[in-house]
């Protein structure tokens, strides 16, 4: 995981300019257009992979067999939110209609959802506070989790157990499985031991592999475990996080599997979307009350009492026909716990932030989301020349590059602070809207 930043700057290829991205990844398409994607099948009604998100018997009996000092280190390294949702994960109810109609609208060039008369897509920052992650501030790219190395999941175990049967049990292939290391920490359990940091370290497992990293059932990729593995020594795990989420919508737009933290992308929905706070109301909101806010929506200015903005939108076709004439009037641009916080952007069009994770580098686009971001809305950026989606090879001279590059433009990214009120001109918001519109078909939508 040690890795020298000395040097960066040195030998990184010079940005090729404007026309190299013009050339490449700029030419969008409406997402109708684009092979394979799922918003050209009105007919789809149940999300590829989604069957893989359903109740996990073993993690809540595991959970409560956790002595106090092990719970007390997955607080120490920041999971204390992801501990909450886990606890909690057998009671939540998944809206796969809302999810799937989503999906309809990621576009898979620009990382972001499109909507009739603006993009919004899921923050870095957005994503480190809603899951309680420790938060990546400029000038800590060292502690950026990955690695350019080959992972050996074997080396990566053998703090929790070095009997072979054991790890021959947890892995297979280039997964590791985690029912395995569930029954382990319940025998550690139940037969008292001290391993208390051996203990903790193999429930982050199960719990991030469960609410942060779920792939296949039941199991995570050795480059996930390893993300998992470095949260015990202080790295922020937030871009690898939220690069997987974007790929497994990318996945689900063109026709593949669903994966990555469902609960990230409820949490979103339900803040921007479906819930507003409400002081006044008495009665709790019941749609709410199976949702991932109702355990840890109070840090986000969010409590059961709050109103449900989409309470009669019931089915697959009814969130198709409310997402694809959402206004911004609608969403919640900018929630009360994002209001003063600062948001990293690209320091110049071109100059693309990509998260960084040991899976792939992934386009981040936040420039594109200008009243998110709470500025106002301007003429929609250029792509970078860099593809959305580059899968990595670890331990090759090409991807340590690619990866000290894009360490480097966090390094050198704009700030900019949340504003509660945004005012916009008229002419340049025509201008936004207009060009949308290459991008989706609404008068086509079904």
């Amino acid at each position: 995981m040690k890795r020298s930043y000395s040097a960066f700057a040195e030998d990184i290829p010079p940005y090729s300019g404007p026309k190299a991205a013009r050339d490449s990844y700029a030419d969008l398409k409406q997402l109708s257009a684009i092979p394979g994607h799922i918003y050209t099948c009105p007919g789809l009604q149940i999300l590829p992979g989604q069957r893989r998100f359903s109740k996990v018997p073993w993690l809540v009996p595991m959970l409560e067999l956790l002595p106090p000092s092990s719970i007390g280190h997955l607080k120490e390294w920041g999971l204390s939110t992801v501990f909450v949702l886990a606890k909690n994960y057998n009671k939540l109810v998944h809206v796969w209609e809302s999810i799937t109609a989503m999906a309809e609208l990621w576009h898979p060039q620009t990382n972001s959802f499109v909507f009739p008369e603006f993009e919004a897509t899921i923050l870095l920052e957005e994503l480190e506070i809603t899951l309680g992650l420790p938060r990546y501030q400029r000038g800590e790219e060292p502690t950026i989790s990955y690695t350019a190395e080959q992972i050996n999941s074997w080396s990566i175990l053998a703090y929790i157990t070095t009997k072979k049967n054991d790890l021959y049990s947890m892995t297979s292939g280039m997964h590791v499985h985690l029912l395995p290391i569930a029954q382990w920490i319940t025998s550690q359990c139940k037969r008292k031991t001290t391993n208390y940091t051996a203990i903790a370290k193999a429930a982050a497992i199960c719990i991030c592999g469960v609410i942060l990293f779920p792939e296949s059932d039941g199991a995570i990729s050795f480059g996930n475990l390893s993300i998992i593995d470095s949260i015990s020594e202080g790295m922020k795990i937030g871009q690898a996080v939220l690069g997987f989420l974007y790929a497994g919508l990318t996945s689900a737009a063109l026709g593949g599997p669903f994966y990555g933290s469902v609960i990230a992308l409820e949490l979103w929905i339900g803040m921007h979307i479906q819930f507003r706070a409400v002081e006044d109301l008495t009665t709790e909101c019941k749609t709410m009350l199976n949702h991932p806010l109702a355990y840890v929506g109070r840090r986000l200015h969010m409590s059961t009492r709050a109103w449900c903005k989409t309470a009669q939108v019931k089915g697959i076709q009814a969130w198709r026909k409310h997402l694809r004439s959402l206004t911004v009037a609608d969403f919640d641009m900018r929630p009360r716990f994002m209001h003063g916080r600062i948001v990293h952007l690209p320091q110049r069009t071109g100059l693309a932030l990509r998260l960084l994770g040991n899976e792939a580098l992934v386009s981040y686009n936040p420039d594109r989301c200008h009243l998110q971001c709470g500025a106002a809305q301007t003429v929609v950026p250029l792509l970078s020349h860099f593809p959305p989606i580059q899968e990595r090879k670890r331990a090759d001279v090409q991807d340590e590059r690619d990866m000290r590059s894009a360490a480097v433009h966090w390094e050198g990214c704009m700030m900019s602070a949340i504003q509660a009120e945004v005012e916009e001109d008229d002419d340049v918001t025509k201008e936004y809207v207009e060009a949308l519109k290459k991008l989706q078909p609404m008068a086509g939508a079904k």
